[in-house]
């Protein structure tokens, strides 16, 4: 009982001396957003007349000084400007660090660019048949809707894919996305996406889609990312997947899957320590199900009965809640001295699953960038031809140099091979 009281009091406390915080801050204007909006919406009338509107503001305290105010485009109802200002450094003329009058110019150019590249995206989905609910604070990933299951993923991550390629190609050749090298989207639930804070229709659609709140309410349950490769412009619509979970789901997923596979390991390694390392897991082509990634662990504890710096990992598929299915692959060599991991990437795996067919397993703890290509006859570069399916027969005089059609795979920069 007089625990109870003890933490009461102490709670009424704090609370108390929040709230007069607050309240000392708030009289010194400290958190006080009138006087930085005030002074934005006479730097707007003088450099862009007629053309902003402010619509908020809010505190930059305690991160900084000053505030951010919120403007819509009079002339173009998806674009919003935000400038950081403080009236303390105003008054001295700077903006966030620059001086006001270039720092609103940019604010406006990036706000009118954004909103143009927003009508790219959102035209190149609705063409496919894909509303984009909500987009990520900088304007990209979109977040779509659509149910993934067993029998509809492949279908979806293809026509997610064609979406996709429209909007490299609607962006231009010279577009950064053109020549990146490769891009995502976020795939949500309908029952998530029909929950989601959805703001006012009114707010500019760039300043509605971006909103914190609204992000919060499509991630607070798990939702997929899918990833395509894109190469010169052009788009690899197949996609692949992963599972996007929330902290705590994601730590008890993580904890099942190291639990399983430490008592794997412990047949061969009796003293094994699991990392506390927890990697991307992608799904397996066709299963919602099936996820794929690494674990990392080391043989022996270190004088502290910790696995720092491991150089050992563990390839395991799970099911959706962690729990390994199949055999566990490990992989060694995978630490440059204590320094950087480098893992094999996940989209080898189409690859690894095409040689285990012919009855190998060739893992790469050094590779660099994967590629399948069809009926490909050049031997894979940096791999040693016995370490790959060939086609022909053995008094061929071409069998070391030649491939079968089914598959070619070409891993830059190779390294370890365990079988």
């Amino acid at each position: 009982m007089t625990g109870s009281r003890r933490r009461g009091w102490k709670a009424a406390l704090t609370g108390a001396l929040t709230g007069s915080l607050v309240v000392l801050l708030g009289a010194c204007g400290v958190v006080d957003t009138d006087d930085d909006r005030r002074a934005a919406e006479e730097l707007a009338e003088k450099h862009f007349p007629g053309q902003l509107e402010a619509i908020g503001a809010r505190t930059l305290f305690p991160g900084s000084g000053g505030s951010e105010v919120t403007f819509a485009v009079t002339d173009d109802r998806d674009a919003v400007v935000r400038l950081r200002i403080d009236t303390d450094r105003a008054e001295e003329g700077t903006c966030d660090r620059k001086d006001c009058a270039p720092a609103l110019a940019e604010a406006v150019q990036r706000g009118r660019q954004q909103a143009e590249d927003f009508r790219t995206l959102k035209g190149a989905f609705d063409d496919c048949g894909y509303e984009v609910v909500a987009l990520g604070p900088t304007g990209t990933p979109p977040y779509v809707v659509a149910e993934l299951t067993n029998a509809t993923v492949a279908k979806v991550l293809g026509e997610i894919g064609e979406c996709v390629r429209r909007w490299v190609t609607a962006s231009g050749a010279d577009s950064t996305l053109a020549r990146a090298q490769g891009s995502y989207v976020n795939v949500v639930s309908p029952s998530v996406a029909d929950r989601r804070d959805r703001g006012e229709e009114s707010w500019p659609a760039v300043m509605r889609l971006t909103r914190p709140d609204l992000l919060a309410s499509l991630t607070k349950q798990a939702y997929f990312s899918a990833s395509y490769g894109i190469e010169a412009g052009r788009v690899d619509t197949t996609g692949s997947a992963r599972a996007v979970r929330p902290f705590r789901e994601s730590q008890k997923f993580g904890d099942t899957v190291q639990n399983a596979v430490k008592e794997q390991l412990r047949a061969t390694y009796p003293r094994v320590v699991m990392s506390t390392y927890q990697g991307i897991w992608r799904l397996e082509p066709g299963r919602v199900d099936r996820q794929t990634g690494y674990v990392l662990f080391c043989p022996e504890p270190d004088a502290r009965g910790r696995c720092l710096n491991s150089d050992d990992a563990a390839l395991v598929t799970t099911d959706e809640h962690g729990s390994p299915v199949g055999k566990v692959r490990l992989v060694h060599d995978v630490r440059e001295g204590t320094g950087m991991l480098r893992l094999p990437r996940l989209q080898c795996g189409s690859v690894q699953r095409a040689v285990q067919r012919a009855g190998l397993v060739v893992t790469s703890a050094r590779s660099g960038e994967c590629d399948v290509r069809e009926g490909v006859r050049d031997r894979p570069r940096g791999l040693d031809h016995r370490d790959v399916p060939v086609h022909g027969s053995p008094g061929d005089p071409g069998h070391a140099d030649r491939l079968s059609p089914v598959v070619e795979a070409t891993c830059r920069d190779h390294g370890t091979r365990t079988t």
